[in-house]
């Protein structure tokens, strides 16, 4: 169990949070939500005792796992023991054991250490630790040939991946991880959905993964009005629980209000008459029913629509023939890609229709980013440059108006201006009230505004990359992982615009539950096969599983 005392936590005049006092029970999943700036992953360092709360005490379990946020720390060690680190009892008895062995001589008192050490090794399993392992790696998909390698040579993805496996690892009481889904694929979300339901520990989570929540948590502990309160059940349990909290305690303070006007009257009335008992009891009444102060909700929730200038013709592209290769990409040995070169897309065709909106998923590194920059490939202000097609052709259609989200937003948003003015250059014509209008929609407010480019973080421009596309209204949207930085209100924002956009998308994302809701067509990418399914990805896991 985890326990906390009466903790606070403030930066200068802005609370966090005050006097909370809760408790995290083993066998209970906890997901840790809250709005950007609520003090999340500040709460989830207290836990974890890298950070001391200003005020209260916390209680921890003697193994507690934590998901290391920094991806340098074990690039001296292979990959296998970055893992087997996580049980740090095992992995400090094994490097004893190793360092006594390695002795010309041994003596009876390495003897009786070295007996103590393989009963440590015994009770914490250290006998099948490469195994397990293994097979924690597998399904993160870090294949077999990476991990005698040192994690120096892996790439930013895979070692984030290693870390959520050295985390998982040695069984501990209680675990912690702040977004375990980054960097993986849905194949791995799912996986790790099955494990941590499997878990019996305590587990804290923060994620901004719908999906995973609903499907992993037990309870919801959410940061909101400068403080904790733990709700039961998943994510969308949680906001219905509390947006009916919040109406009832609404509704009663609006009819205390009425009935302190109606007393208020009849004292205003009376007060200089003959019934001064009656006024004096009302006076009570009114001290008895004062309203409730209610604090403000931390939650700031965007507003994104999509329209278009004008529609596209009835075909929207047709692709014919499209083949692209990496002859000399020089990755990581065994990430897709790879030695000798790699066919990520071989003659595939097909052919997109107004207002459909197709899911591209798979495992990383795939070709699903590849495919849409092969789309692009001879698209002026959207190509990659250097990027080109080995063979096929690429076909839009009439009057098709293209919007463009990409994966990776360096660079993209040029430095040296303010938020306004780079907004301002997409369209001569918006005037300054639509510029400040849909910036506020996407919660840059005020002053906001004028922030230099420069100093936009990435939940702000990926924010900003939205504002530009309700600008443009093009009739047709590309987006590339478009959920990266955004919060569980602004994907849910996107979601449902998405769904109510008339256009044609073409969609990369592992968020289930956007893939879900949104695509009408998959695009399923696998060993350099793109499998076209038209009918949406609910519909596709029910065939995928028929055919097993």
């Amino acid at each position: 169990m985890i326990s906390v005392s009466n903790v606070t936590m403030r930066y200068g005049a802005k609370v966090l949070f005050e006097d909370v006092t809760t408790s995290f029970t083993p066998g209970r999943r906890y997901g840790l939500t809250g709005p950007n700036g609520a003090g999340k992953t500040t709460f989830m360092k207290i836990l974890a005792g890298d950070l001391d709360a200003q005020k209260g005490v916390v209680v921890r379990p003697r193994k507690l796992s934590v998901l290391s946020q920094d991806q340098f720390a074990f690039d001296a060690f292979r990959v296998l023991d970055t893992v087997i680190m996580g049980n740090k009892g095992l992995w400090l008895a094994l490097a004893e054991r190793d360092r006594v062995y390695s002795k010309p001589e041994l003596t009876d008192e390495d003897g009786i250490r070295l007996a103590e050490l393989e009963a440590v090794v015994g009770e914490e399993d250290g006998y099948t630790a490469e195994s397990d392992a293994a097979i924690l790696l597998e399904g993160l998909d870090i294949p077999d040939d990476l991990h005698e390698r040192k994690m120096s040579e892996l790439q930013g993805g895979q070692k984030v991946r290693v870390l959520l496996a050295q985390a998982l690892f040695g069984k501990p009481q209680a675990l912690l991880l702040d977004e375990p889904t980054n960097y993986l694929d849905l194949d791995s979300i799912h996986w790790l959905q099955d494990f941590l339901t499997r878990f019996e520990g305590t587990l804290i989570t923060i994620s901004h993964d719908r999906h995973f929540l609903n499907s992993v948590c037990t309870h919801i502990a959410d940061i909101d009005y400068q403080t904790i309160i733990t709700y039961t059940g998943g994510y969308d349990d949680m906001v219905l629980a509390k947006t009916q909290i919040r109406s009832r305690l609404e509704a009663e303070n609006a009819q205390r209000e009425k009935k302190i006007a109606q007393l208020n009257e009849f004292i205003a009335r009376f007060s200089a008459g003959t019934r001064s008992s009656q006024v004096t009891s009302r006076k009570k009444e009114v001290e008895r029913l004062q309203v409730t102060e209610l604090a403000r909700s931390n939650i700031a929730r965007p507003y994104i629509r999509f329209d278009q200038n004008r529609p596209s013709g009835k075909y929207v592209l047709e692709i014919e023939g499209l083949r692209k290769t990496y002859a000399d990409f020089t990755g990581a040995p065994g990430e897709l890609g790879r030695r000798g070169g790699l066919v990520v897309i071989d003659g595939f065709s097909a052919g997109i229709m107004r207002g459909e909106k197709v899911g591209l998923m798979g495992r990383n590194a795939q070709g699903k980013t590849t495919m849409l920059k092969s789309l692009l490939a001879n698209q002026p202000g959207l190509a990659e440059p250097g990027f080109t097609l080995d063979a096929g052709n690429v076909k839009w259609g009439h009057e098709v108006q293209i919007g463009y989200f990409p994966q990776d937003t360096t660079g993209v948003i040029e430095p040296g201006i303010t938020v306004v003015d780079w907004l301002r250059q997409f369209d001569s014509k918006a005037t300054t009230e639509d510029i400040r209008g849909i910036l506020g929609q996407m919660l840059f407010r005020g002053e906001e505004g004028l922030k230099p480019t420069a100093a936009l973080s990435g939940g702000e421009a990926a924010r900003l990359l939205f504002c530009k596309l309700m600008l443009l209204k093009p009739n047709l949207l590309i987006l590339d992982e478009p959920t990266n930085h955004l919060d569980l209100e602004a994907i849910n924002a996107l979601n449902i615009a998405l769904q109510r956009y008339d256009g044609t998308v073409l969609l990369v994302t592992h968020d289930h539950d956007l893939l879900d809701e949104v695509a009408t067509r998959i695009w399923h990418f696998g060993q350099g096969v793109i499998e076209d399914f038209k009918g949406p990805y609910e519909e596709y896991q029910q065939a995928t599983a028929a055919a097993r």
